[in-house]
Order: structure tokens, then sequence, then C-alpha cells
């Protein structure tokens, strides 16, 4: 088989046979096809697209270039859920605890943060001693014995994912709906996945920025497991402000410790028991969603996801007692930004508000980059709020007083005021199943 013929073929929109796609995925991985041409096949797929069936088989293909997690030892039925990138997202650190708290394992792994999206292995990392990477034998040992873990992705998981994105990122072909897709879930696949509840996020902060591509992506997404005999499930959920009120690593964890307690932000609980709620049915532990939800809820006026989340990070080599407690570390510095005039925010660009949490050290610009753990914003004032002229309408946290000069510079116009209160969107758009 010729690369060659195969970039020819789909530059000139022809489908690829399964025979192909596969042939194209392992001579990559196994470095017979170099990068120049496999930039040359994504951009081919970025400009002619790919039919279900590709994409399908794609997804099929790179899940199978590397290891892959029988889950199906442990007994049960595992569902995984997968969010495609926002400001102040910690949803699955909410959902590992509710969930496994009403009878469905969640064994998990998710990735750190690139750019001005959060990951969720940076949060659990600004616990002292968690352990974010375990063995495969640790990590479903751990399943087994309280129900979750959520760890770093393994080295060799999808090999042809981390080739293939790295490539993309640096080829302007990052944005193709058949690769986007074909990335998610062919590590949801791979890591045993039978049910799979995608939160995919439109707007300000999200990758995709309208409603109709992202439930154009959420469409795909649905039909390739649906392809490949998974059960699969979209949310579509709006990202034009961050979720909740905490953007950092540290002080996310502890808005997660009060959302586990009842105190939770209002948007950020409404997210996180759609998604439960879904993720409990395609678990087979509820008959629908508002039994889901009500599950859900008594998980956590009950104490019982709260307990198992300090038993969750205790596992895993946390000191549950520093959550508890308080005693993350936070940056020594902090300055409010004030508002200029009286009336209600109108509006926040989630955006700018990830990209100046990563300046002030929260998130990363390459995958190299350190992480500043207690570096962040806590928005204090949310769209739809009252605010005096004078008030603050977030805070900064910097572990310096030139991080914070930087910040204020950045932080300026993030939010809109005025007189009447805005007209909300609804937070959770469409669900596609």
């Amino acid at each position: 088989m010729n690369m060659v013929e195969l970039i020819e073929k789909k530059r000139d929109g022809e489908p690829l046979s399964k025979t192909e796609i596969h042939f194209i995925i392992n001579s990559y991985v196994l470095g017979d096809i170099p990068d120049y041409q496999m930039s040359a096949w994504a951009m081919a797929v970025y400009f002619r697209g790919m039919s279900l069936e590709e994409t399908a088989e794609l997804t099929l293909a790179m899940a199978q270039s590397g290891d892959q997690l029988d889950l199906s030892t442990l007994g049960g039925r595992f569902v995984d859920k997968h969010s495609t990138g926002g400001v102040g997202d910690k949803t699955t650190l909410l959902l590992g605890p509710m969930v496994a708290a009403c009878g469905v394992p969640v064994a998990k792994m998710s990735g750190r943060g690139l750019g001005h999206t959060g990951g969720t292995i940076d949060k659990l990392s600004a616990v002292p001693g968690f352990r974010v990477e375990l063995t495969q034998q640790e990590f479903l040992a751990q399943v087994k014995k309280i129900g979750l873990s959520v760890i770093a992705q393994t080295g060799n998981l999808v090999p042809a994912d981390r080739l293939l994105y790295a490539l993309r990122d640096v080829t302007a072909t990052v944005s193709s709906i058949p690769l986007i897709a074909s990335s998610v879930m062919s590590k949801k696949i791979a890591a045993g996945a039978q049910g799979i509840v995608l939160d995919v996020k439109y707007g300000s902060g999200a990758f995709m920025k309208t409603v109709e591509e992202a439930r154009m992506l959420a469409k795909t997404m649905v039909n390739i497991g649906k392809a490949l005999g998974r059960q699969t499930i979209a949310v579509l959920s709006n990202m034009n402000q961050p979720l909740g009120r905490a953007v950092g690593n540290s002080l996310e964890i502890l808005e997660v410790a009060d959302a586990l307690q009842g105190k939770g932000p209002d948007d950020l609980m409404e997210v996180s028991l759609e998604l439960g709620a879904w993720m409990l049915v395609a678990g087979d532990a509820v008959p629908n969603v508002g039994a889901g939800k009500v599950c859900l809820r008594h998980s956590i006026e009950s104490g019982a996801a709260w307990n198992k989340f300090l038993v969750f990070l205790t596992e895993q080599g946390g000191d549950a007692q520093a959550v508890a407690d308080r005693r993350l570390k936070i940056a020594p510095w902090n300055l409010p930004i004030l508002a200029q005039q009286t009336g209600y925010v109108q509006a926040f660009d989630a955006h700018k508000i990830g990209i100046l949490a990563m300046a002030l050290g929260a998130g990363r610009i390459t995958k190299e980059s350190p992480i500043d753990l207690g570096t962040g914003v806590v928005l204090t004032r949310k769209a739809g709020e009252w605010v005096e002229a004078g008030e603050p309408i977030f805070q900064l946290y910097g572990s310096s007083k030139e991080m914070l000069a930087e910040g204020l510079l950045l932080g300026q116009n993030l939010a809109s005021v005025g007189k009447e209160a805005p007209e909300l969107p609804p937070l959770i758009e469409e669900v596609i199943q």
C-alpha cells in the first residue's frame, strides 16, 4: 500500500477502506510514515472530511494502536465521561464520588490542561501527596475496592492519538470534526468504557464557539459510539462564562469540597447533576434521568459523596484532611478587579478569563510549562447578578506583585455591566442520544 496514493485518494474526496485506514494509523505509529506525509493526509481530511464509517474505523484503529483496558474482570457496567474543555470545569471531580456513591464504579483516565482550559490531573495534583500515576494493577484494584479512581493517561494508551494530535496542533488541522471525534472516542474505547457520556461545550470559553458546531461534533461522536457498540450520550452545555466561581487548581479543589458538602454554585451543580444522571442511566443503575438526579442529590445530602471523595484522595496517597481543613496552597498575593459602574453583570468573556488564569500561572502555554497550583481567579459575581460600582467582580491570586500587575492589565473589560438584567441562555442546551 502506498501512502502517496492514499493522500491523493482523500485529497480527491474518495472514501478510504477499513484496510487503508488501519494501514495509515499502524504505519504512522511504527514510524514507517513520516510526519510530512501524515500532515498532508490530515490536511486532506480537514478539507474533504470523512464519512461516519471512515470516522468510526479511524477511531477503532487509533484505540487499537496501544494498550487497552479490560474492565470486565471487575464486574458491573463502567461508564466514562468526557468534556470537550472549558474554563472552571471541575465536574469530573464531583461526578466521580457522586456516581460511585450511587453504585456505578468510575475508572477514569484524565488529562492535563493546555492553554486556557484546565485539566483534571493538574487539579488533583494540588492535593498534597496525591498520586496521579498508578500501575494498571493498582488502578483496577482501587476501583474494585472503593469504586473510584482517577489517574493520568498511561504512556501507551492510544499512542496514535498522542502522535497525531501533536502533529495537528502545529499544522492548523485541530478543528476537524472527524479528527476531534476520533481523538476523543478512541481514548474512551481504549479505556474500556461500555457507556460514554460526553459534555460537549460551546461558547467563548469552549473550542466549539457555536451551538451548531457543538451539535455537529456531538452527533458525530454519538454515531461513532453506536457504530462501535458503545452506548453514547452527549450533553450540550453553555461555556460563555466559567463554570462555578473558581478558576485555578487549588481554588477549584476547594470549590469541589464545598459542592460535595452541599454548598456548590448553582451552575456547577446543574451541569454535574445532568451529566451524573445520564451516567447512572448508562450504567443501568436507574430507569431515567429524574431518578438519577434524586440519587445524586441524596449522595450529597447524606454525606456519602463527600466521604467517598475523602476515601478516594486517601487511597491515592493524598492528604484528605488538608482538603477538609482547606489547607491547600493558595497564592499569597491577591487583587480585586472592581466594577466601574452599578448594575447587572451582563456577560463574561470566558476565553479571556482562562487566558488570565493561565498568565497568573494556573495553566500551561506548552506541555512542558510548569504550573503554579495556588494561582487563579475567583468570580465574586456571575452573569445576571447585581454589583455596585467599586465592588469586586472577580479576585486575582498570584505568587508575586509582578504577576498580579500583569493580571491586572489582562483583567480589564472581561465583564460588562448594564442597568437591565440580561436574558441568560439555558445552561443545558440539548441532549443527544
